[in-house]
């Protein structure tokens, strides 16, 4: 079995709140590349800049936590012009912890005052090493 990878996911908090209700992650409004990237067993960490998508009122928190689950790169019909595609995802109890105590010790991020810029791509791989560093601010149990 491969080793997982590790990826933070770039969304509203709106958003990030809606797909683990759905047990789904979207990527990039619904692109299927970057979820073609993703495989069983990776981890997921969902980072919100803003709470609301489409509204300037900032967020800054990774606010959920999971896996990617075993099957496809799925489309769905949400509207008569906008088909996104998923995949399904595991999330587990976490707490919403703001970005800003931990960006010291990110390793992804190389230039701590542009700090935003790493997450233009809204699909970024971390090392394990700042996976590990995010659960254990988001979990009590870690």
């Amino acid at each position: 079995m491969k080793e997982p990878r590790y990826w933070v996911i770039v969304t509203s908090r709106d958003h990030a709140l809606h797909g683990v209700a759905q047990g789904i992650i979207q990527v990039n409004h619904g692109k299927p590349g970057p979820l073609r990237r993703l495989q069983p067993g990776d981890g997921l960490v969902l980072y919100a800049p803003k709470l609301t998508y489409g509204e300037a009122a900032p967020c800054q928190c990774f606010v959920a936590l999971g896996e990617v689950s075993a099957g496809p790169v799925f489309q769905v019909d949400v509207s008569p012009d906008f088909a996104p595609f998923r995949r399904e995802a595991r999330y587990q109890p976490a707490t919403e912890v703001p970005i800003q105590p931990l960006l010291a010790q990110l390793t992804f991020i190389p230039n701590k005052a542009r700090w935003g810029y790493s997450f233009r791509f809204g699909c970024v791989e971390i090392p394990a090493v700042d996976f590990e560093l995010i659960r254990a601010a988001m979990t009590t149990d870690y």
